[in-house]
């Protein structure tokens, strides 16, 4: 049962981030083993989205897709992601974005936990994905970087 949690500071506001996680739709752009991203279904809740996405994900010859539901509560800068159905018996992600009170950028807290169904999924993927997921984090800070400049500060 993999699970990964990291905490990391940045030189970008918890807003920004927060946008950044919650458009799904870029993933492919940047997001390590993310070939393709749909969005299903998109409905407002509260201030937020609740949003059914399909994401493929592959390497090398191994391809496979799962669909997951996505919360997004900007009014407490997080991000909950469920799963739905595809190759886990289990992927619960969870997204935290705050201000740090020095002025100097924000603090993103990232958790994942998933399990494969198959045993021998899990034996062919789990080293990779556990790298990926490792990768998480610092995949959207470099984007952050990409979109809003180096040198943005809160």
């Amino acid at each position: 049962m993999p699970s990964f949690k990291t905490t990391r500071h940045v030189a970008f506001t918890a807003n920004q981030m927060f946008t950044l996680v919650a458009d799904v739709e870029r993933y492919p752009e940047f997001l390590p083993l993310c070939t393709g991203l749909a969005v299903l279904s998109r409905q407002p809740v509260g201030e937020g989205e609740e949003l059914t996405a399909r994401m493929n994900i592959g390497y090398k010859s191994i391809s496979e897709s799962f669909t997951t539901r996505v919360l997004t509560k900007p009014n407490d800068l997080n991000i909950d992601v469920s799963y739905l159905n595809g190759p886990f018996k289990r992927l619960i992600n969870h997204w935290t974005f705050k201000n740090d009170a020095a002025g100097t950028g924000s603090t993103i807290d990232f958790f994942i936990d998933y399990e494969f169904k198959s045993m021998l999924m899990g034996a062919l993927m789990g080293a990779m994905f556990d790298q990926a997921f490792r990768r998480f984090a610092q995949a959207f800070e470099e984007r952050a970087a990409h979109v809003y400049g180096p040198s943005t500060r809160v």
